[in-house]
């Protein structure tokens, strides 16, 4: 399975607060024993739980919550934007050097998939604007995504269209160190066989898929044969929402990314609202420490 873009940091996850009980110890043997699964790494995306977080308690509380990374939204109360001038840039990059939370990146509305070109240029444009700002930072990629396929336009001109456009922005990420992450989302897009398609037409090795745990995971032919389909253009992160949520196989996923030994970002896209976030991030570590371990 291809894992070009997975940039782990041990030293990172081991600061990172331990969960008590027997799924910890078996997590703890896995990762001494490189057993595997062993290199997935917990984060959280800004969707919800953290979009009214300003950046220094957005790291504190992921901090307390031990959770070893987090993806920015754009238009979240951290206000990592790319207005930001280079030493803004500077002090955001030193608050995660300071801290054992990683900043994974920036998680973007940019979109190629609009009929009209100059909407096309204009996100196309918008998307180099946020590689540099994640390169200043000191992250590592930016999500993009394709929302829909228009109404009155070929399904394959379109998915051409986003193809090309993620070589473009794929071939600028790469020349800032940077990776496109493009999550599975929107109408029609969302479905396996359309991403695959998009991504028949991407050659660079910059942009990967991000696996977005939506329910037309579950279409026919199922969940394992639709994991099957593109799993060998995973990018390094994923999303999931909460992982005790009982409309998602979240078990048998996890045992699909540990059989391929998948080495990226599990990042928490969570869409309830807790009493208490820090405690709730706290149960989701450790389920995912469970889940892992189990698989």
């Amino acid at each position: 399975m291809k894992r070009p873009h997975a940039t782990l940091n041990r030293r990172k996850f081991f600061q990172t607060s331990a969960v008590a009980g027997l799924g910890t110890l078996l997590w703890s043997r896995s990762l001494l024993t490189g057993a595997p699964g062993s290199e997935m790494r917990f984060g959280l995306v800004t969707y919800q739980w953290g979009k009214d977080w300003d950046l220094p308690t957005l790291i504190s509380n992921c901090e307390k919550a031990g959770l070893s990374g987090v993806e920015l939204r754009t238009q979240h109360a951290h206000g990592v934007e790319p207005s930001l001038n280079a030493t803004q840039r500077a002090e955001v990059k030193k608050r995660f050097e300071d801290s054992p939370v990683e900043c994974v990146g920036y998680g973007s509305n940019q979109e190629y998939h609009s009929p009209d070109p100059d909407i096309v240029r204009k996100n196309i444009n918008g998307t180099f604007e946020l590689i540099k700002l994640c390169h200043d930072i000191g992250a590592s990629g930016v999500k993009v995504k394709p929302n829909t396929l228009p109404e009155g336009v070929p399904p394959e001109k379109t998915i051409a269209q986003i193809g090309r456009s993620l070589n473009e922005v794929g071939r600028f990420a790469a020349d800032y160190g940077q990776v496109i992450r493009v999550e599975v989302h929107g109408r029609k897009t969302s479905e396996i066989p359309v991403m695959k398609a998009i991504f028949d037409h991407v050659e660079e090795q910059s942009v990967g898929m991000c696996w977005n745990s939506n329910s037309q995971d579950l279409l026919p032919p199922g969940l394992e044969s639709n994991f099957d389909l593109i799993k060998d253009r995973f990018g390094d992160t994923v999303h999931v929402r909460e992982l005790d949520s009982e409309d998602y196989p979240y078990k048998q996923l996890f045992e699909l990314f540990v059989a391929a030994d998948y080495a990226g970002w599990i990042l928490l896209e969570a869409r309830t609202e807790p009493s208490d976030r820090v405690a709730a991030m706290k149960h989701q570590l450790a389920l995912f420490k469970r889940l892992v371990s189990g698989a």
